[in-house]
């Protein structure tokens, strides 16, 4: 029984990476069941075991690019070498807005996703993997002064939203570089002047 549900997980992830692979380079209406099927060497009933329709193997290769994106942004705030919840937060950022330039990243999480998968399910999945960081790190913010603590949970929204909105932005363009330079320099001046001090804040306003 052990090996039997090994084997069925084994080529679940196939079928995720192989799908990843074709959805990446082909788009959402680009990639047939045929196709999958074709580079995945497996049946028909094999895939459809695991995945009742294309529209949820999309939703699973959707949550495999999620996760991989937050393993990549946690990576990349940990060899930052920032300690602080401020530093930590601006790494993720960034590394978010660089991630956006990848083919992957902008065809299936940022173009076809919202599209297939709907707003509130889109939107949802995005929650489910950004969000909780978010207001972890807003929360160490807080207790050290840089963010009213009544403030967490909308700002961990408005970051959310405004990620992912500058990803959008740099998925959409004709020049991602130029794009992203743009984009990056917003998000860092944007994050130093929303994590002030509060007391600087006060003195400011």
């Amino acid at each position: 029984m052990d090996r039997r549900v090994d084997r069925g997980q084994a080529t679940r992830r196939h079928l995720v990476e192989v799908a990843t692979e074709l959805f990446a380079d082909r788009g959402y209406e680009g990639t047939s069941i045929e196709a999958v099927l074709e580079h995945a060497g497996v049946s028909r009933g094999s895939l459809y075991h695991h995945f009742a329709s294309k529209e949820r193997l999309f939703e699973a290769v959707v949550e495999a690019v999620h996760a991989q994106v937050g393993e990549a942004t946690l990576a990349a705030a940990t060899a930052s070498g920032e300690t602080e919840a401020c530093g930590l937060l601006k790494a993720a950022e960034m590394a978010w807005i660089r991630l956006a330039g990848d083919a992957v990243v902008r065809r299936i999480l940022l173009i076809d996703a919202p599209t297939v998968l709907g707003w509130r399910r889109w939107r949802g999945i995005e929650e489910q993997y950004g969000l909780g960081m978010l207001k972890a790190v807003l929360q160490q913010a807080a207790d050290a002064g840089r963010v009213p603590a009544p403030l967490v949970e909308p700002f961990a929204h408005i970051l959310l939203a405004a990620g992912n909105e500058m990803a959008l932005v740099i998925a959409l363009a004709d020049d991602v570089p130029a794009a992203q330079a743009t984009a990056e320099a917003a998000v860092e001046e944007f994050l130093d002047r929303m994590l002030q001090p509060t007391e600087l804040q006060a003195t400011d306003t």
